[in-house]
């Protein structure tokens, strides 16, 4: 038995467990409801750089969000949802094409709300999980009191990368630069709040009203390691409908698969109230506090062993 990946993984996997019932217990004790919804769609929300699995005619979900944000317009106002996503050809020491995804909801809030429950949420994870205000992730303590820091993404390229935001936009590299040269810095000693990211980089974030040039979306990462995505949410329907078909005129341009238009989610966006969500990794978080440095230590099967 001793053998088996699985039997050499096991504290993780115990440790996996208790995450995650700690995160429902967050949840449910700030009066979230815990909602499904399916995980095979006939419409994903079309992004240039995040690619769907098919599942005959339809698509495995690359995010729960587009379903979540019909429920916000039906009237839920605080929802969260564990669930399994997919995205194809996703696989390193950090991704996998299957993983798990913690996403919430919440009217009337913006991303700087979410910002202080993103920091409620780990902390609780934490002393729920058996840690404390600090961990050790691969060799470096991380301090988890809060406030933690805030940086724009401007000033994260000012600060770490060899080209500034504007630059790395016009030679159309802002994701190369940011994975190569921003995110290695971030959150080694506390964790980091990356917000405010350019226009084009969020595709269904609001804009800021001073502001149309910056999206009003955030990043965590700790210890070099992204963990989450946040917006506060887009919620005017045509506004949105232009955005998905410029992503769907960029796949196309770069040879990619062009998806239905999620009708349904834009007819609902409509009656959307204001409102903030948010994406955490589970498999991310669970390696953060297993310290581990692949995602496979964290994960019961890879795809390989399938």
């Amino acid at each position: 038995m001793k053998d088996f990946r699985q039997f050499a993984i096991k504290q993780n996997l115990r440790l996996r467990a208790r995450i995650i019932q700690a995160v429902r217990s967050f949840f449910i004790e700030k009066d979230y409801l815990e909602v499904e919804t399916p995980c095979r769609i006939p419409a994903p929300a079309p992004e240039t750089h995040i690619d769907a699995v098919t599942s005959a005619s339809w698509f495995l979900q690359t995010s729960p969000e587009l379903c979540m944000k019909r429920l916000l317009a039906a009237g839920y106002s605080r929802i969260f949802q564990i669930c399994k996503c997919f995205r194809s050809q996703e696989r390193g020491a950090r991704h996998l094409p299957e993983f798990t995804i913690l996403e919430w909801y919440c009217a009337g809030i913006d991303y700087f709300d979410l910002m202080d429950q993103c920091e409620d949420l780990i902390c609780f994870v934490a002393r729920n999980s058996g840690f404390g205000d600090a961990i050790v992730y691969q060799g470096k303590s991380i301090d988890l009191k809060k406030p933690w820091l805030r940086i724009s993404v401007a000033e994260a390229f000012d600060r770490y990368a060899s080209i500034s935001m504007e630059t790395a936009l016009l030679q159309n590299r802002f994701d190369e630069v940011i994975a190569c040269e921003t995110e290695p810095h971030l959150g080694r000693e506390k964790p980091v709040f990356l917000y405010d990211y350019p226009a084009s980089a969020g595709a269904l974030a609001r804009l800021k009203p001073d502001n149309p040039l910056i999206a009003e979306r955030f990043e965590l990462y700790i210890s070099g390691l992204e963990l989450c995505n946040a917006f506060t949410e887009l919620t005017d329907p045509a506004e949105q409908r232009m955005r998905f078909e410029k992503e769907q005129n960029d796949r196309s341009a770069s040879g990619k698969q062009i998806y239905p238009m999620p009708e349904k989610f834009l007819e609902s966006l409509e009656f959307m109230p204001q409102a903030s969500g948010n994406a955490l990794g589970i498999d991310r978080l669970v390696m953060l506090f297993a310290d581990s440095s692949e995602i496979d230590e964290v994960a019961t099967f890879t795809p390989e062993e399938l």
